[in-house]
């Protein structure tokens, strides 16, 4: 997850962790890590906007989705 902090940075988080992978000063950079990391790991990549909403979601991977296309 690409999400934003109170400090004003953005975070690239794992779900199920404590702590954020890597702090960042522009919303873009935090996004390219977060594709990086879901592209190794194999994983959706939810980025969210400054207000908190999710804005998009990327899957790399195991796609959860059941139908084709």
């Amino acid at each position: 997850t690409v999400e934003p902090r109170a400090t004003g940075q953005w975070a690239v988080q794992t779900d199920g962790t404590q702590r954020a992978d890597s702090l960042h000063d522009r919303k873009a950079d935090a996004v390219s890590r977060g594709r990086d990391l879901a592209r190794n790991k194999q994983t959706e990549l939810v980025i969210k906007n400054a207000d908190g909403r999710i804005a998009s979601k990327d899957s790399y991977g195991n796609d959860p989705r059941s139908t084709k296309g």
